[in-house]
Formats: C-alpha cells, structure tokens, sequence
C-alpha cells in the first residue's frame, strides 16, 4: 500500500473512532456501561486508541499538538456531559484519566520516533 494511501486510511479510522467516542461519551445510556467496566478504564482505553491513531495518522504533526488537541476534546467531552439533557455526569476525573492515557502512549510514541531516528542517523553515511 502506498504511503499516501495508508496515511488518508488511517486519518479515516482515526475520525471514525473519534466519533465513535464523541457518540458513546454524549448518548444517555452507552451501551458499554452494561458491561461493568470502570469508566475510567473506558476513558483510558478510548483515548488510548484515538493517541495512537492519531500519531500514525498525522506523522508530522508534533506530539505537543497531538496532546493538546486530544486533551481539549476529552475537556470538551465533560463540558458537554454538563448538559442536563444528556442524562451524564461530569468528571474532572475523567478528563484526567484521559490526559494521562494521551500522555502514555504518545510518550511511548514520541520514544519510538526518537529510537527511529536515532537508527536513521547511524546507518547513513
């Protein structure tokens, strides 16, 4: 596969799992509340997966912004949890949970961009 196709793919599964998240965190009842896992354990693992996602579909773009932008949208969330239509509870908890999944996998991230460089610069001439 081209690397201009991967790229637009995985920037397509990315907006796609942002949605997912953005609907599952605003419906009045999700349907993975019934499963009994911790929601902070859900807030993690959503965010999780939409920080490796991201760092795979947007290569160029700095980890600093990929952190902030995600961290904005997982605030925006609990903001909008506020709504009292939406029959959801607010946490602050939750958008820490969120921040700290962000900052683990794009730290791991950011090591792997570092190692690969590191490798890029040995072997070249």
């Amino acid at each position: 596969m081209k690397s201009a196709t991967l790229l637009r793919t995985l920037a397509v599964l990315f907006w796609l799992a942002l949605s997912l998240t953005l609907v599952m965190a605003l419906v009045p009842r999700p349907p993975f509340a019934a499963l009994g896992v911790n929601d902070k354990v859900q807030h993690m693992a959503a965010f999780a997966v939409l920080s490796l996602l991201a760092w795979l579909a947007f290569p160029r773009q700095r980890l600093s912004v990929l952190f902030l932008t995600l961290a904005a949208i997982g605030g925006l969330i609990e903001i909008l949890q506020m709504i009292p239509a939406l029959h959801r509870d607010a946490d602050v908890k939750d958008w820490i949970a969120d921040c700290l999944a962000i900052a683990a996998v794009l730290g791991f991230c950011g090591g792997l961009r570092w190692i690969w460089g590191r490798g890029a610069r040995q072997s070249a001439p």
